[in-house]
C-alpha cells in the first residue's frame, strides 16, 4: 500500500496520502461517520450511494468483512477515506481482508490520512464534492472534481432500488406489508419478518395500485438517498398511500417523503448527522434514545408550525432538528433514524412494535 493517492476537495484542499482498495478515480458528496465499529453495514447501505464515506474511527479493516452484515448485496459508497487501514484481520469468521472486499467491488480509497483534522474541516465547511484518485496528478483532479454532481437536487433513489418486486419473510405470516424501496436496508426486512410480517418490497416508482393489488396490510416507506425534494414520483405515490387510510411506516428518506406528501418542505444540512450515537427525546414519552442516523436533509421546522396536521413526536437534542412525525388524521408516523440499526444501539426497536400495533389495531375495525 506504497502508490501515492490524492484527495481533493471543493474547496480546494489537497491531501496526500496511501492508495487502499481499487487504483482508480472517484467523486462523490464527502461526509463523516462517527461510528466506531460497523464499517461493512455503513458501506453497504444504499443511503450512502454517490458519497464518499469518512470513518472518524481511526482503526479499519481489522476485523475483516462477512456476508452477513451486508446491508445490501454489494457496496453502495462512492469512496473511502480512513485513518489508519488493515489489511491483517483477526476475526476467525471473516470471508476476506477489507482490502481484498474493497478490490473485489472496484471501491477506490484513500488511507494514511489525519481524518481528525479532516472531519474538522467538514464540521465547519460543510459537506462539499470531493474525489481521490491512485492515478491522476493533483493538476488534472480539478477538472475531474467539476464533473462531480451536486447532492443538492440529485435524484438518487431510482438507481439503487430493486429492478423487480420480491419478497422476505415467511409467506405464512400473520401480516402483509409492502414497502416502497428507495434505498432498504436488510436489517429492515429482518425486523419486519422477525415481527411475523411477510413483506413484498416494491421498486421506487411503483404506483399505488400495482402495489394495492396485493392487499397489503400496512405500508413502508424505506431509507434511501439522495434529495427527497426532487422525488416527485414517490411523493405522488404517498399521497395516494395516505388517501388509503392504512398504516404508514416511515424510516429516514421514507420519513421525509411522508413529511413532504402532508405538506411540508426539507432543506439539506449543513454537514449531515451520520453516526452511532446521536441523542434524541421522544416528546410523547419524555424518554430519550441513542440512535443511529444518516441523513443530510431533514423535515423544515418552519413549516410545522402552520401545518395543524402534523405533530412532531421526536427532536434531536443536539440541534433540535425534527427527528420524527406523526399524522394527526392518518394512521401514519415516521423517523429520521434508524430503528434497525445493527451493529449501534437498539433504544428504537419499539418503533417496528408500534407500526404492527397499528396494523393490528386497524384490521380489528376492519
Amino acid at each position: 500500500m506504497s502508490e501515492k493517492a490524492y484527495l481533493l476537495l471543493a474547496d480546494g484542499l489537497l491531501i496526500e496520502g496511501k492508495a487502499i482498495g481499487k487504483k482508480g478515480t472517484t467523486g462523490g458528496e464527502i461526509c463523516f461517520n462517527t461510528g466506531m465499529t460497523g464499517y461493512q453495514e455503513i458501506y453497504t447501505d444504499p443511503s450512502y450511494f454517490g458519497q464518499i464515506i469518512v470513518n472518524t474511527s481511526a482503526h479499519i479493516g481489522n476485523y475483516g468483512t462477512v456476508d452477513a452484515e451486508q446491508e445490501s448485496s454489494n457496496p453502495k459508497i462512492s469512496g473511502l477515506v480512513v485513518n489508519e487501514f488493515s489489511e491483517e484481520y483477526s476475526r476467525k469468521t471473516a470471508k476476506e481482508s477489507l482490502q481484498q472486499y474493497l478490490v473485489r467491488h472496484g471501491i477506490v480509497g484513500i488511507t494514511d490520512i489525519d481524518t481528525r483534522k479532516l472531519v474538522r474541516h467538514l464540521r465547519n465547511k460543510g459537506a462539499m464534492n470531493a474525489i481521490i484518485s491512485s492515478e491522476l496528478t493533483p493538476e488534472l483532479l480539478k477538472s475531474e472534481l467539476q464533473k462531480v454532481p451536486s447532492m443538492d437536487g440529485l435524484e438518487l433513489a431510482s438507481l439503487v432500488s430493486t429492478k423487480k418486486p420480491y419478497f422476505a419473510g415467511d409467506s405464512k405470516a400473520r401480516f402483509k406489508v409492502a414497502a416502497l424501496d428507495v434505498g432498504i436496508k436488510n436489517n429492515i426486512l429482518k425486523n419486519l419478518a422477525s415481527r411475523d410480517c411477510y413483506v413484498q418490497v416494491f421498486p421506487a416508482k411503483t404506483t399505488f395500485s400495482e402495489m394495492e393489488k396485493w392487499k397489503p396490510d400496512g405500508y413502508f416507506l424505506t431509507n434511501g438517498p439522495g434529495d427527497p425534494s426532487v422525488m416527485d414520483y414517490a411523493v405522488s405515490t404517498v399521497k395516494e398511500i395516505l388517501k388509503s387510510d392504512k398504516p404508514v411506516f416511515g424510516i429516514c428518506l421514507g420519513h421525509q417523503l411522508l413529511a413532504l406528501a402532508a405538506g411540508l418542505s426539507t432543506y439539506k444540512m449543513h454537514h449531515g448527522h451520520r453516526g452511532l450515537n446521536h441523542p434524541v427525546k421522544n416528546l410523547i414519552s419524555g424518554l430519550g434514545e441513542m440512535t443511529s442516523q444518516n441523513h443530510g436533509f431533514v423535515v423544515s421546522e418552519k413549516d410545522i408550525e402552520k401545518n395543524v396536521d402534523v405533530e412532531v413526536t421526536h427532536l434531536h437534542l443536539n440541534d433540535n432538528t425534527i427527528m420524527g412525525i406523526r399524522l394527526k388524521n392518518k394512521k401514519a408516523f415516521s423517523v429520521q433514524y434508524h430503528p434497525e440499526a445493527s451493529p449501534g444501539p437498539h433504544d428504537s426497536r419499539y418503533l417496528f412494535d408500534q407500526f404492527l400495533d397499528m396494523i393490528q389495531d386497524d384490521l380489528k375495525v376492519a
